[in-house]
């Protein structure tokens, strides 16, 4: 396309009307008045009425939709829809206004085919209708008007979102929907449309973006009319919404008048709630209410968090039959959560071709999408003219251009100049050449403000910053700059996660603006603010100056879309919006991530292909280069929709569908074989949750496959599944299912990429990754029995192109970090690894958030995040645990041990803390000296593998050739586990191990997350963390390590005498503890929970002996035991029932082959009800015994001769029949139904096999009733859940729990329900209020 065409135009154009007639027999008697739009730069006074200008633009808009039809029309009239009100302000109307005259002056309409807006008319009323609209009337002749509200009209995009949300929520199995609809399309009233067609009495919007209540609440009554609606709003009342109602008065005018309600919450206020973790008692009554529908909006900022996901859990909870509506015009981390089938999709492209096909269509009827103006994105190359901003991926680092002096020298790298100043740019001279580049005048330049006409386009414009600082700061070079300083400067910087500010940010803009938007000059300077849920209708541009190549494609959308806003100023309406972006690499990549968010992962490249084209004709993206102007075209962009994919699978830590070929092969015997395989290796390896299911849209199916399915620009009438459409589903099950299953593989590889000991410009790639990898790694990180064969088998499945692109991505921001501040470094370090997963139980990696939590919360140091390790925080705040850090980091000749490192990031931490004691007292030395220093002289690592090493030294150096004393040691695990001490000795010989030249190395401090256990083959997992704490303690006074918290318990299989040596050691104590590992892990289930523990070898912090994390459970536990009677109720426990192996063999010798232990086994294990040859589904005879067991996890019984079993303690008793496993530890947990067993005459006796236990051996069935009610009560939960922290309720956790008398001689009433059973037992031992309302608040009841 030619430069000029590309050249700008004014983004605002004049409506005009238009009056014309069809001269046939259905249009006899009508006229047709219509609206289109004319660009003219001059005085619109000049436009009289049907000139020539308007008649061409009238006659260019009616030839779109007669001419197709071959239709001849007459043009009667054409008028330029523009007034001055009697202040003298310009004003523009539609054709839609001119409609509503004539209908309430009693015109009636005709629908004539698909046309809905003929008037029977002639020309000289609908002249009179335009002369009225200009003066201001609403009807031409006499006569009332009517006063209600005029319905809302809905588009058809909207309609068709309503009608499908509406019919998957009447059915009570489809809870859950996605809106994935732009900005600008509605959603607000869209969505409570839904609300009023279902009917819905109870219905919650919560948001990450609390500013949006006002529009929330305007829209609520154009929606519902107050004279006739039963539907209230209500939102909570604070400092900045002062008005409103609360909750609760919604609730009691529900029951009091039978009211339905909406009420408004923001999300950071629920995620600050103790009910999901957070720190303040309130919003109870909004967890509580059991809700009909859950709206979020802007669902893809803040819902992923831990805290906010918990929220969303807590209020859909899977107890009720809450719907959720999700809205999002940005979805990308939402959208694999959703099938087609719950997710409407209306994006840009499909937007445009609404707006252009409208006319067609619909016979020149009003056209809803024409107040939606067309973007055009300009990209600009300043690579050229500033060279030194730009890395190895060639893209502009505008962080680094717009770094402002903090006066901080380990952030700056270097003191102040003389000639700058704190607040000041660093590179503030080549800030001003980019000023002036841009605004230079010179005739072939084509940057957007180097004309004044061009000026006049771009009068406001909002500019996207890197940060505070920098807006601050160029805020001050623009109010000086011989252009810029005739524009107001609005700097509203922020995150914009604050209402109050997000409000006085608007105000400040608006002040800004001015009135007269068309006389006034504005820039607003934001890094954040302002870019999501509100609108300021005179931005007509956006100046993309911040961000990079990996921006998240939700944000930039996000923003650019701000300028789209509709907007109607000074009788001119807008047409046009710009978006310029100086990072060329970057616009493309947002807009193919746009496409593949529109058309979902998977497609064919013949779909892309299309869906691109769609996308660049009617946003077209063009690339300014000097005096040159050129678009880009679709196999550009396929280019960077590769790129975009890459990017998802980095981001996704190889976890996404876009790692595997499009087209994958159809399954082979063999295949199957294979993956079989893969599948049992991967389950026995434990492989880690992943934090989304995997849906895999589209993959392998072809073209015709595609179209048969679906085009969310093209609704197809629904039919009938064929014979064709389910193999066909079945083929994609099949799909989804094989990369399912490469899962496993594929999220170890990231670590591997990492790590790989080959030069930075080396590709690693599918095919030579098992020749980087050396075995021992390979065994080690990936799962135990997967081959490099194995692998080699595996990778036809995988796209080759994106395998080596992620991985040449991630070991890039590896080798650009070298080039950062030491601060920025370490960030930049720290966010690769959080993209990173746990492989398995096994390979558990330590997130950076624990890091910092573990190192500061046990030795100090510098820590990256807030005091509740919620937020990363600017700057590092500084912890100081007076001894202990005195003694370690605050010592500059300390030296720190980390043992069995897997990512460095704990000596990444200690590195850190390091260097900033070092730079207090090295001023002349440069930063890349000082961290060289610390590396060599204080940070020291062992590592399991070659690989951990190489990953290690990645961390710490990137691609450098500097010291660092990281060590593979071949036999770590073997020797920590048999010889702690001479593998200490060996560890701190500095010359032999090190190569140092220290023959005795101390180390003032060992930290670290070591191995939690090793799998074993043909028995249960072993425990080995115990041995590298023992190893710890061997090396350093002082060592701290994260490890399974099992063994605070007493419980799991970690040595028993281990156990209590380190629970009686005087010298350890927990610096923290949670049950629920995933706090810590995030999707790593550790039964039993996760501690910290410290040991000072010269503190005496008194042995830990019993533990647990409430001050109440301490208590309560200390009044039961110390009572006098006090006898635990473990005496009454009894395990499985045993075989009389010499009977049983007697009859069926061969059973000693399947029998466990090489046939001595003789407990009745989980599996034992496949011995057919002797257990029965039915009772043959009166010698036989009843034994429940599991089958499939599900409880069965079956029936055994009682000659074939051993005389059990309470055979013949009355007893309360348990499950031995049950729940995850979690204290109060409800139990599993327990079963009263009871010996009836002429009936078979219970047993029970290794997967049951049974409490008590009682005389009567009384007895063990009241057994039975004593299990179900709060008290004695509370008392199992001081030592039950996993699954297992064995006999040894039951320790605390005190036997009762059951008969009719006891001090408790047993008759009593399980809640009065409790009260009792409160009495009974003294329990104080506090306690009980510990025990009430934290045990679920079990009646």
């Amino acid at each position: 396309m030619s430069t000029q065409k590309n050249r700008y135009e004014d983004p605002y154009s004049y409506k005009l009307i238009y009056v014309f007639r069809i001269n046939d027999k259905d249009h006899e008697g009508c006229l047709k008045v219509g609206d289109t739009t004319v660009l003219y730069e001059r005085d619109p006074s000049e436009l009289t009425p049907s000139c020539q200008i308007l008649n061409v633009a009238a006659n260019d808009r009616i030839n779109q939709y007669t001419n197709t039809a071959g239709v001849r029309y007459d043009l009667l009239y054409t008028e330029l829809a523009y007034f001055k009100t009697d202040k003298g302000e310009g004003k523009s109307f539609t054709d839609k206004v001119v409609h509503r005259v004539l209908l309430d002056s009693g015109i009636k309409k005709r629908k004539i085919t698909n046309a809905k807006e003929w008037f029977e008319t002639d020309l000289a009323t609908v002249k009179n209708a335009i002369r009225a609209v200009k003066k201001e009337r609403k009807f031409l002749t006499g006569g009332e008007i009517t006063n209600d509200n005029n319905p809302i009209e809905f588009r058809p995009s909207q309609e068709e979102a309503i009608e499908k949300t509406v019919k998957r929520f009447s059915s009570k199995s489809n809870r859950r929907f996605l809106w994935n609809a732009k900005m600008r399309f509605g959603k607000t009233l869209a969505a409570y449309e839904v609300v009023k067609q279902l009917g819905y009495s109870r219905t919650l919007i919560y948001t990450h973006r609390p500013v949006v209540l006002k529009g929330w609440k305007e829209d609520f009554h154009k929606i519902f009319n107050e004279k006739d609606t039963p539907w209230i709003f209500g939102n909570k009342r604070n400092q900045v919404n002062r008005s409103g109602i609360e909750l609760r008065d919604l609730i009691n005018a529900q029951k009091s008048e039978g009211k339905k309600f909406v009420y408004f919450a923001s999300l950071q206020d629920l995620r600050g709630s103790k009910r999901v973790g957070g720190s303040f008692d309130k919003n109870d009554e909004v967890f509580q209410t059991d809700w009909d529908l859950v709206i979020v909006d802007e669902a893809h900022e803040g819902t992923q968090t831990e805290h906010g996901s918990e929220v969303l859990a807590q209020i859909c909870r899977k107890d009720n039959q809450t719907k959720l509506l999700q809205l999002s015009g940005t979805p990308f981390n939402l959208i694999t959560d959703y099938s087609t089938e719950d997710m409407y999709t209306w994006d840009y492209t499909m937007e445009q071709i609404a707006k252009a096909m409208w006319y067609k269509e619909h016979g020149g009827d009003h056209n809803p999408y024409a107040e939606l103006p067309e973007m055009r994105i300009y990209t600009f190359d300043i690579a050229k003219q500033f060279s030194n901003f730009v890395d190895a991926e060639k893209a502009f680092n505008f962080r680094e251009f717009f770094r402002v002096w903090s006066g901080e020298i380990e952030r700056d790298g270097r003191p102040v100049p003389g000639d700058s100043a704190v607040g000041r740019f660093v590179h503030e001279k080549d800030v001003r050449n980019f000023l002036s580049l841009i605004t230079r005048s010179d005739e072939n330049s084509n940057y957007p403000f180097a004309k004044d006409k061009w000026r006049n386009y771009f009068r406001h414009t909002l500019w996207m910053v890197p940060g505070v600082a920098a807006a601050k700061a160029l805020s001050a070079l623009l109010s000086e700059h011989p252009v810029f300083s005739i524009f107001n400067i609005a700097n509203v910087a922020g995150d914009g996660d604050e209402e109050e500010e997000s409000k006085e940010a608007l105000k400040k803009v608006e002040e800004a603006i001015g009135k007269n938007p068309e006389d006034s000059y504005s820039i607003t300077l934001s890094c954040g603010r302002l870019t999501t849920g509100v609108s300021v209708k005179p931005w007509t541009a956006v100046m993309m100056l911040s961000g990079s190549y990996s921006t998240a494609a939700a944000q930039y959308l996000q923003t650019i879309f701000r300028v789209q806003t509709p907007a109607e100023i000074n009788g001119m309406v807008k047409e046009k919006c710009y978006v310029f972006d100086f990072a060329p690499d970057r616009a493309l990549k947002m807009m193919a991530d746009a496409v593949s968010l529109s058309s979902k992962a998977g497609r064919s490249e013949e779909r892309a292909k299309k869906a691109m084209g769609q996308l660049l004709n009617f946003c077209p993206i063009i690339a300014v280069e000097g005096t040159n102007m050129s678009e880009y075209n679709v196999e550009q962009m396929l280019v960077q929709l590769k790129k975009a994919y890459i990017d998802k699978v980095c981001a996704n830590g190889f976890d996404n569908s876009h790692l595997y070929n499009f087209d994958l092969p159809e399954l082979s015997e063999r295949d199957l074989e294979m993956f079989d395989r893969l599948n049992k290796i991967a389950k026995a390896s434990g492989q880690s949750k992943k934090p989304q299911d995997v849906i895999v849209n589209k993959q392998g199916m072809d073209e015709e496959e595609y179209d048969s399915n679906d085009d969310e620009s093209t609704p197809k009438p629904k039919r009938e599944k064929t014979e064709e459409d389910l193999q066909k589903a079945e083929r994609k099950k099949q799909r989804d299912k094989i990369i399912s299953n490469l899962r496993a593989i594929s999220i170890r590889i990231p670590l591997l990429v990492y790590g790989a000991n080959i030069p930075y410009e080396r590709e690693i790639s599918i095919d030579n990754i098992t020749d980087i990898v050396d075995d021992v790694s390979w065994e080690e990180f990936m799962p135990k029995g997967f081959t490099k064969q194995d692998f080699k088998y595996f990778k036809k499945y995988y796209d080759p192109e994106v395998f080596i692109g992620a991985g040449k991505q991630i070991r890039s921001r590896v080798k650009d970090a070298e080039n950062l501040p030491v601060l920025d470094r370490v960030k930049e370090i720290a966010e690769i690894f959080s993209s990173f997963r746990n492989p398995d139980k096994e390979t558990v990696l330590t997130p950076w958030r624990v890091v910092n939590m573990h190192m500061s919360d046990c030795l100090g140091g510098y820590d990256f995040w807030n005091e509740s390790h919620t937020e990363t925080i600017d700057l590092p705040r500084v912890v100081d645990n007076g001894k202990v850090t005195a003694e370690t980091f605050w010592n500059p000749n300390a030296k720190f041990l980390e043992i069995n490192s897997k990512t460095g990031l704990y000596p990444l931490y200690i590195t850190y803390t390091v260097y900033r004691v070092l730079r207090q007292s090295n001023l002349r030395k440069t930063d890349a000296e000082l961290w060289e220093k610390a590396l060599k002289d204080s940070v020291f690592v062992i590592c399991k593998t070659p690989m951990a090493e190489y990953i290690t030294k990645r961390t710490l150096a990137g691609f450098k050739d500097i010291k660092v004393n990281a060590k593979y040691y071949p036999n770590l695990l073997k020797e920590a586990q048999e010889s702690p001490k001479e593998l200490a000795k060996k560890i701190c010989d500095g010359i032999e191990f090190w190569k140092v030249g220290e023959k005795e190395m101390k180390f003032d401090a060992v930290v670290g997350n070591p191995p939690y256990q090793v799998s074993r083959e043909g028995t249960s997992d072993e425990s080995v963390y115990c041995y590298f704490m023992d190893l710890g303690f061997a090396l350093s006074n002082k060592a701290s390590f994260i490890t399974p918290a099992r063994f605070l318990f007493k419980a799991g299989n970690t040595p028993k005498l281990w156990m209590e040596k380190v629970l009686n050691d005087e010298h350890v104590k927990v610096i923290f503890y949670t049950n629920k590992s995933s706090d810590v892990f995030p999707n790593v289930d550790i039964k039993g929970g996760i501690c910290i523990t410290y040991r000072d070898a010269k503190e005496n912090f008194g042995k830990i002996g019993f533990f647990t994390p409430f001050k109440e459970l301490q208590n309560i536990k200390q009044k039961v035991i110390s009572r006098g009677d006090f006898k635990p109720i473990i005496s009454q426990i009894y395990l499985q029932n045993k075989f009389d192996l010499t009977e049983l063999y007697k009859d069926f010798p061969d059973l000693r082959k399947k029998i466990g232990s090489g046939g001595k086994e003789k407990r009745l294990t989980t599996s034992i009800f496949s011995l057919k040859e002797i257990f029965s589904t039915k009772q043959d005879d009166r010698h036989q015994a009843k034994i429940i067991g599991l089958i499939g996890n599900v409880r069965n019984f079956r029936f055994v001769n009682l000659k074939y079993l051993e005389l059990h303690q309470n055979f013949n008793k009355y007893k309360v029949i348990l499950p031995k496993s049950n729940g995850s530890g979690a204290i109060g947990e409800v139990l599993s139904t327990p079963l009263i067993g009871e010996p009836l005459i002429g009936e078979p006796l219970i047993g029970y096999t290794q997967s049951f236990m049974g409490i008590g051996a009682f005389e009567t069935e009384q007895e063990a009733t009241s057994a039975y009610k004593y299990i179900c009560t709060k008290f004695c939960r509370t008392m199992l859940g001081i030592l039950k922290v996993t699954q297992d309720n064995n006999p040894d956790t039951w320790a605390f729990v005190p036997m009762q008398k059951f008969t009719n001689g006891s001090d408790i009433d047993w008759s009593t329900s399980v809640s009065e059973i409790d009260k009792q037992l409160y009495a009974k031992y003294g329990l104080t209020q506090e306690e009980i309302d510990f025990i009430e608040s934290m045990i679920k009841p079990m009646e």
